[in-house]
């Protein structure tokens, strides 16, 4: 999987958190479910004696709340999915900038708002899933390839609409131009089996039901139903893996621009990059953690190793307006 880096500097994170006495009661705004946080906040708690009030609601209504509060907001954090949301919380200004050593030291570059307004919390890869009865794993190769002649009827996707699907596109246009990312996208759209999905895990479904033998999915929502259902007739594969790599996302957190609670909410920030926050988020979610250093859980593990594209996730932001136009002018419903 991700290359092992060195261990995270011991002293920076007893520095950071010592003087938790002190602290107070943080609120976090969250649009990733209550099962999926809950469980780090609780152990926070713990640990620290700081205790974590939340919301939980989707992207655009927290985003929203955060503009409408303004400086009488009581959020000190916001927790989100995909660098294409904080990348907008960001733009909106409800974010501050944070510089901290142990969120450096712990999560690469590339994860990171290169203004410190937000880091990455935990990895999902977005790759090819395909059928293990119908379809030879040789005969796969890269994102690029499931636009030929050879996958026509064959392809499910989800809907453009989802903006995981929005940020690999985007990534696409940075790396690949404009015009060869319309070819692919137009050549996924002409070899769909099925209408677009509401969700990866319906497409993963699809596949093992027959209806359609390779798709793009984030890698959790694979995970979650493997572990249902053990023997489910679908495996996922790596692709572009003699070129950029596999397209990595994130969730993520940012401390806000109007916290009563500053320093504690850096402190907190910091924490859930360190590896009692990681292992629950790799744990519970079958996700990647974003700190490096750290190895995923052993269900995620059993995937097999991949190389990861190193382009940096803020892209998924910046060039998300104009994934969004290709994909509505070439019909990805």
């Amino acid at each position: 999987m991700f290359l092992k880096r060195s261990a995270v500097i011991a002293s920076l994170a007893l520095a950071s958190f010592t003087g938790f006495a002190q602290a107070k009661e943080l609120v976090v705004y969250s649009a990733r479910q209550e099962h999926l946080v809950k469980p780090a906040f609780d152990l926070y708690t713990e640990t620290t004696g700081v205790k974590i009030n939340y919301i939980t609601d989707g992207e655009a209504p927290l985003l929203a709340r955060l503009r409408a509060e303004g400086a009488n907001t009581r959020a000190d954090l916001l927790i989100t999915v995909d660098a294409g949301n904080l990348w907008q919380a960001e733009e909106q200004g409800v974010l501050r900038a944070v510089k901290s050593d142990v969120i450096e030291a712990n999560i690469p570059a590339q994860y990171r708002s290169s203004n410190g307004q937000w880091t990455g919390l935990s990895l999902r890869a977005r790759t090819i899933v395909y059928s293990t009865e119908r379809v030879d794993p040789a005969s796969l190769s890269t994102y690029e390839a499931l636009a030929d002649d050879a996958w026509k009827g064959r392809m499910c996707l989800r809907t453009s609409k989802k903006v995981y699907n929005q940020s690999l596109t985007a990534t696409m246009l940075e790396t690949l131009g404009e015009q060869k990312t319309a070819e692919i996208i137009r050549g996924w759209v002409a070899n769909l089996a099925t209408p677009v999905f509401a969700n990866d895990t319906a497409l993963v479904e699809a596949i093992d039901a027959g209806q359609c033998d390779v798709g793009i999915v984030n890698t959790y929502y694979f995970g979650r139903l493997q572990k249902d259902k053990p023997g489910i007739k679908a495996a996922l594969f790596w692709p572009n893996q003699n070129d950029r790599g596999v397209h990595v996302n994130i969730s993520g957190a940012g401390v806000t621009k109007h916290s009563k609670n500053p320093e504690e909410a850096i402190r907190f920030l910091e924490w859930l990059t360190t590896e009692p926050a990681q292992r629950v988020f790799a744990d519970i979610n079958q996700e990647f953690p974003a700190n490096t250093a750290l190895a995923p859980s052993e269900e995620v593990a059993a995937w097999g190793p991949m190389k990861t594209d190193t382009i940096n996730v803020e892209v998924a932001g910046r060039r998300q307006a104009e994934a969004v136009m290709l994909m509505d002018r070439l019909r990805w419903d």
